[in-house]
């Protein structure tokens, strides 16, 4: 299922089809850069202090890499 829509409350980030339907969450930290750094159709980047890693529309790891 394509990811449509991303939200962040907190320290959460959760993620939804196109059909409002949970697909996963993952923690992030709290700091004032910490979460949501973008995301597509596949893809939703997260921050955690100085690293952004990519997630896939299952929640399946990618990659990440230092900013």
């Amino acid at each position: 299922m394509p990811i449509a829509n991303v939200i962040q409350r907190s320290n959460t980030v959760t993620v939804y089809d196109e059909k409002n339907r949970y697909l996963w969450s993952r923690s992030v930290g709290s700091g004032p850069n910490d979460g949501v750094a973008g995301y597509t159709a596949g893809q939703v980047n997260i921050r955690n202090g100085k690293t952004i890693t990519s997630y896939d529309e299952k929640g399946r790891y990618i990659s990440s890499r230092s900013c």
